[in-house]
């Protein structure tokens, strides 16, 4: 096995070799979940070939305004270092490179609707008789059986139809969607791990295996302590606002001139908080000095916190706050928050290429090596020419 050999071994661990390099990942989806999952792979070394259709392409390639590079900035959010062919499933030619392409891959990704690809010979059963090594991975909205393989799948919808919705917004207000499509996120993510799994699963058994992601799934796995509390109590969680259901003070709370978010998450932390505000005997208040009696009378600690506040501006506050031990920061705006993270030396964003725009940077460290340099997102059918002759050159 590669990771038995000793010319391997050294150079891995000195970094010189990522942990996907080598990988090759057929990328037959559009929108955004799986097109992250894919730039996430691409990180690691993975050379990703992205299928789309002539002409259109990856329908996020219009979602603008604004644009960026050669289609939208939506488009290139997640879709950096990646090769693009144009193939046409419906002209015999093209679908045979497309099926080359399948079969000769480690990874490869779609999200088309339940049953789409098997016309194609393209489905996960078609591509892992053809090719057993494979890790075929499918992103569905609500699943590939029953009812659920017929509904269209969509971040908004199934931020709606899963409960996300329901407990954002402001307490009795109309429920909100998050302010990105967090679940296309959340499914990102897990295709990834899923995907990753199954090439170690591979690495031992020498066999591929079809991993699923649904959009439902995703959202439903990550409801956390939300879902935890219908599952114990039975009455299911509503909007709070930036309130905690379990935690006080957990909130954003208003100051001379903004608002403030304030994370305490224990009585010594407020303790500190309120002898940051010169009020020490306030985390003595029976009302106040345990975290339940906090959430009990949560109104009133807001009232009387803010009254504190409102004599210093919020960043005043948590400069000091944050001195003190006190989990506090201002509401930042997007360019706010890349700011602070460039102070913080944490490199939120990447250079692509003169022509394009920063990209928000691979979000993990590793002490082994470094993602692989990013290149920049591209137009459609920009590798079509060297990415057909290369299928060709194998088909033959």
């Amino acid at each position: 096995m590669l990771a038995r050999d000793a010319r391997f071994v050294h150079l891995y661990s000195c970094g010189m070799i990522r942990p996907l390099d080598g990988m090759l990942v057929a990328d037959f989806s559009r929108v955004l979940a799986g097109p992250t999952s894919a730039v996430l792979l691409a990180d690691l070394g993975a050379r990703v070939i992205k299928v789309e259709r002539p002409g259109a392409g990856d329908e996020t390639r219009a979602w603008g305004p604004p644009w960026a590079g050669s289609s939208s900035a939506y488009f290139e959010a997640a879709n950096r270092s990646k090769e693009s062919v144009a193939l046409d499933f419906s002209d015999p030619s093209d679908l045979a490179l497309a099926r080359t392409l399948a079969d000769r891959a480690d990874v490869v990704l779609e999200n088309y609707r339940t049953g789409a690809l098997e016309r194609f010979g393209l489905d996960a059963a078609s591509v892992l008789e053809r090719n057993p090594r494979a890790v075929y991975c499918s992103i569905t909205g609500f699943g590939s059986t029953g009812e659920g393989a017929t509904m269209p799948g969509y971040d908004f919808l199934v931020q709606a139809v899963g409960g996300l919705m329901s407990i954002t917004g402001d307490a009795g207000g109309e429920p909100r969607k998050v302010g990105v499509a967090m679940v296309d996120l959340l499914a990102a993510n897990h295709a990834a791990m899923g995907v990753l799994a199954a090439l170690l699963h591979r690495e031992r058994t020498g066999v591929g295996q079809h991993v699923e992601v649904a959009l439902l799934s995703s959202l439903i796995a990550s409801l956390a302590n939300q879902a935890a509390s219908y599952l114990a109590t039975g009455a299911a969680p509503r909007a709070l606002g930036n309130r905690h259901p379990s935690i006080a003070p957990y909130e954003t709370l208003r100051c001379r001139d903004a608002l403030l978010a304030v994370a305490v998450g224990n009585d010594a932390q407020f303790a500190a908080l309120c002898g940051v505000l010169g009020h020490p005997a306030l985390a003595r208040d029976p009302r106040f000095a345990t975290n339940p009696a906090r959430v009990e009378h949560r109104d009133a600690l807001q009232a009387a916190l803010e009254g504190l506040l409102a004599v210093d501006d919020a960043g005043s506050w948590a400069t000091r706050m944050l001195g003190a031990g006190v989990p506090a920061g201002t509401v930042n705006g997007i360019d706010e928050a890349l700011a602070l993270a460039r102070r913080l030396g944490l490199e939120p964003t990447v250079d692509v290429g003169p022509e394009h725009p920063p990209q928000l940077a691979h979000p993990l460290r590793y002490s082994g090596f470094t993602p692989a340099a990013p290149t920049p997102p591209p137009a459609l059918d920009e590798h079509g020419d060297a990415v057909r002759a290369w299928l060709a050159s194998a088909a033959d």
